[in-house]
């Protein structure tokens, strides 16, 4: 009678997930690798992701961060903005994005959006809507704005809730800004920005996404802010890292790609290869340039 061997995993009926990245590159992101990577100059990348596949593959590629963004809307649900995007739906992707990684015992840093409406009434309204991302699994939220949002982000954070900021080009508010336009371009409205970012960071963000700023102003709120990580997208490579949306990356959004995205799946055989070279062109300095991407 033969010796029963043992078996090999079983793969799931509908695909597989990608395997975890090597044991020696393990090391969770944390607050404190994320303030040791920007001490030491290395770029933190962050990508989009909206589901358990998609974000395991950006994990096993090396993507430090992932952002369930309200980006969503626009490219899963075909919205023509972020505004309709509920705090239910984002709870719902940000808990199929925290599966995804815990199948593959990941390691990445997750960062969910808070949506349009559920933090604007009240410091308490955020909570209760911030409270429900992080029982989802997220490890960080993310709001827009600036000035009236200092307040609410100190609440958040004296209460043990990490908090991303973000400036410049606030989809949220695309609106009032008049449409998809580069914000802070002047002296009054750079300086704006410039004092909106270290209240944010005196308020204790974090993290701070800088969308479609000149990059000579993202790299000066860079400069000053030692404790609040930039994040550019459109902001050129002066920032302390980058994000872009997944989709677009990808080349297979729903439309044309804005000036500072870069196709990754050019040349790349694969998916995660794409995300590879993403994460090796952030790293390198070679992406984004400021001459073609950035304004």
């Amino acid at each position: 009678m033969s010796t029963p061997q043992a078996s090999a995993p079983m793969a799931t009926p509908y695909g597989t997930l990608p395997a975890a990245s090597p044991l020696p590159q393990r090391k969770p992101v944390s607050l404190p690798r994320l303030m040791e990577m920007r001490e030491r100059g290395e770029k933190i990348t962050m990508l989009t992701a909206y589901d358990a596949t998609f974000a395991a593959v950006a994990d096993a590629a090396g993507v430090e961060c992932i952002l369930v963004g309200d980006s969503l809307g626009m490219v899963c649900q075909g919205l023509s903005s972020t505004v309709g995007v509920t705090l239910e739906t984002m709870r719902y992707h940000t808990e199929s994005v925290v599966r995804g990684l815990q199948r593959i015992q990941a390691t990445a840093w997750v960062i969910s959006d808070l949506p349009f409406g559920s933090y604007h009434e009240s410091k308490e309204q955020a909570l209760r809507s911030a409270a429900e991302l992080m029982r989802a699994g997220a490890h960080m939220i993310k709001l827009e704005g600036g000035g009236w949002t200092a307040p609410t982000v100190q609440f958040l954070v004296e209460r043990g809730i990490p908090v991303c900021a973000h400036l410049g080009l606030t989809p949220q508010t695309v609106h009032a800004l008049g449409g998809y336009r580069v914000q802070g371009r002047g002296d009054s409205a750079a300086l704006t920005l410039r004092r909106h970012a270290l209240e944010l960071q005196d308020a204790g963000a974090n993290m701070l996404v800088l969308e479609m700023v000149p990059a000579t102003v993202a790299s000066e709120i860079t400069t000053e802010l030692k404790t609040c990580h930039t994040i550019g997208i459109g902001a050129g490579k002066g920032t302390a890292g980058q994000v872009l949306v997944m989709h677009d990356m990808l080349g297979i959004n729903l439309g044309k790609n804005p000036k500072f995205v870069r196709n990754f799946m050019d040349g790349a055989s694969s998916v995660r290869e794409a995300m590879a070279a993403y994460v090796s062109a952030v790293k390198n300095g070679s992406f984004p340039d400021d001459q073609l991407h950035a304004w």
